[in-house]
């Protein structure tokens, strides 16, 4: 493994194989930090900030026998932008309106039919 902090960065997702100390990434090969939707763009509940922990533990055991590349760690944040675009979809998540950022990057707000 490198001496330099392997990393992902997508638009709700940053992968870093580091921890975090006093608000500092600090180089750690034996661990990789989430960071879930840094820009605060959508409203999360515990059970679906819990779903994607899951799903991002699920597929780091899944390359446990391989070795963490950028790639591979692209390949787990593409997945994790993928479960949450399905979470949107499902309504388990939604967008937040006093977000910095409002450009509705997964697809437009689900509005309720009109009877």
């Amino acid at each position: 493994m490198s001496d330099t902090i392997l990393k992902c960065t997508t638009r709700h997702v940053r992968i870093f194989t580091a921890v975090v100390e006093n608000n500092d990434l600090i180089l750690d090969n034996e661990h990789l930090t989430l960071d879930i939707d840094p820009d605060n763009e959508f409203y999360w509940s515990d059970q679906s900030i819990k779903k994607v922990q899951d799903y991002f533990r699920k597929l780091v055991d899944s390359h446990a026998n391989h070795e963490l590349s950028d790639y591979s760690l692209r390949k787990i944040g593409s997945l994790l932008e993928d479960f949450i675009r399905k979470l949107l979809k499902d309504g388990e998540l939604s967008y937040n309106p006093n977000s910095r950022v409002m450009n509705y990057s997964m697809g437009l707000p689900r509005a309720q039919e009109l009877l």
